[in-house]
């Protein structure tokens, strides 16, 4: 639990809990903060329902914005040692981070058409996920048309940020 109610917290204090929450994207917990915050948003639900009424708000190149500052899975980024430590982390915990070299190259090839067909990463959730679930995801939405993958995107990016919100109230 954060030392601090949100609804109690200066902007910095919620700044530095909350601005991470959404990928490389700060300006969701600025701008929610600054819309106000009340007791209803001092828990992981009401907190994370502000955080997406932001992102729901937020204008369609905002979003795709937001979108694109996710590293791709199994990616590049990831070998490189250069994602966030949030998406490290999760990425680790499906075990991407061991994928074999013929997962990898599967996955390297799959996130190079699904980026061309859609303009930006693909994005799930992989939270209780293994690499064979994660890859049949990809594998079955690279054919999606772009207005459904755009939504499904943003979609996956609120799970994510419920996830990361759920570890900062649980520690």
């Amino acid at each position: 639990m954060p030392s601090r109610r949100p609804s109690q917290m200066t902007r910095a204090e919620f700044l530095s809990t909350f601005g991470a929450v959404f990928e490389h994207s700060p300006w969701i917990a600025e701008d929610t903060f600054e819309r106000g915050l009340s007791a209803a948003q001092d828990g992981v639900a009401g907190l994370h329902q502000a955080l997406c009424l932001t992102l729901k708000s937020a204008g369609r190149q905002r979003q795709l914005t937001l979108i694109r500052a996710h590293p791709d899975l199994a990616g590049k980024l990831a070998v490189a040692g250069r994602l966030s430590a949030a998406s490290a982390n999760e990425q680790a915990g499906a075990g991407l981070d061991q994928c074999r070299p013929e997962e990898f190259a599967q996955f390297n090839r799959l996130n190079t058409v699904y980026t061309k067909r859609f303009g930006f990463p693909f994005i799930l959730a992989v939270k209780g996920r293994d690499r064979a679930a994660i890859l049949a995801a990809l594998e079955a939405r690279v054919d999606n048309d772009p207005a459904s993958e755009f939504g499904t995107a943003l979609r996956e990016i609120e799970r994510i940020a419920l996830f990361r919100l759920e570890e900062i109230f649980a520690e």
